[in-house]
């Protein structure tokens, strides 16, 4: 039996039938049944009010007892903790050279956020080291792909949270690298990606009620929030998946060029370029994306905060070069 359900009311276990073709969503097929919150959440972000849902397919129904529900639950639970941290679909939309730069870069950018959500959630050295494989999938993608990377630039306003900032800042991050790093010198891209993508992984030791609050943090509250650079730094350090000088990234990028940021006050050439690069990043994505407690800005306004009010905190020409990307 097929029934048409607003996606508000979508429950784990259903087999929803999209009603749009692939392009217009994030999922590599338009039937599955739903795994995760997440899934449910990525519709609704998409714009989609209902969807077609197979009963006779579905895993669970509308009258199901609570406790069975539960149950349910607790099994796909245990099965989330038996699957990749990085998806068979992301490594296959990575590779598919047919598909339309603008598609390509839309299911990119939300299996990259599945990716970051399900690290986030067991970020042990065996799924770091999975997750620096599959980011570096996306750097090959953006140093070869232009006009994908195009529109992976363009795709930084979403609704905040930790998981769609960590893609954002990683994806902006890349691009920025790629164009103030030179050739002659020899960095490896592929680790720097993983720095960038794992910038806020220090997050995952902040209470969710610190991180969620929708209004201002309290001095307390804000002297918990920066430590999670420092203690981001020990996690991959103690991980030991990445090298030392793109867990830097993860330890400066909220220093400032002129000395007001944190954990370390370091200022000018005391912070690393990869650091400097991940710094414009975080920023402008924390601008241009909606918060409970803000609205989005556009990308002009946002650089526009950027060069009036906070030039001194950056590279200027690193910022220089990080405007003209996003002409």
């Amino acid at each position: 039996m097929i029934k048409a359900i607003k996606t508000t009311d979508l429950k784990i276990g259903m087999y929803i039938m999209l009603p749009h073709a692939w392009k217009a969503h994030p999922f590599l097929r338009n039937s599955f049944l739903l795994e995760s919150r997440r899934q449910i959440q990525k519709i609704i972000n998409y714009g989609i009010e209902s969807v077609n849902v197979d009963m006779d397919k579905s895993e669970i129904a509308d009258d199901t007892p609570p406790m069975v529900y539960q149950e349910y639950l607790s099994r796909q639970q245990e099965k989330q903790k038996k699957i990749n941290i990085v998806t068979a679909e992301i490594r296959e939309i990575v590779n598919d050279t047919k598909m339309a730069p603008q598609t390509k870069a839309e299911a990119v950018h939300w299996q990259s956020v599945d990716m970051m959500s399900n690290l986030f959630h067991n970020p042990s050295a065996e799924n770091i080291a999975e997750v620096k494989q599959g980011v570096g999938g996306i750097v090959d993608l953006i140093l070869k792909d232009n006009d994908t990377e195009h529109y992976l630039l363009r795709l930084n306003s979403h609704d905040y949270d930790t998981y769609i900032h960590s893609v954002n800042v990683g994806m902006l991050s890349l691009s920025l690298a790629k164009a103030v790093l030179t050739k002659k010198d020899k960095h490896d891209m592929h680790a720097l990606g993983a720095g960038f993508f794992l910038h806020d992984i220090g997050k995952v030791n902040i209470q969710e009620a610190i991180i969620q609050k929708p209004g201002k943090l309290t001095e307390e509250e804000w002297a918990v929030m920066r430590k999670h650079p420092s203690m981001g730094f020990k996690l991959l350090h103690d991980a030991r998946q990445i090298s030392e000088e793109s867990r830097l990234i993860v330890l400066q990028h909220h220093e400032r060029d002129n000395g007001t940021g944190y954990p370390k006050r370091m200022k000018g050439n005391e912070i690393h370029v990869y650091g400097r690069i991940c710094s414009i990043a975080d920023v402008f994505d924390a601008l241009a994306s909606k918060r409970p407690y803000k609205q989005m800005l556009k990308p002009f306004e946002a650089l526009k905060i950027m060069k009036e009010q906070m030039l001194d905190h950056f590279q200027k020409e690193i910022f220089e070069k990080f405007v003209l990307l996003l002409k």
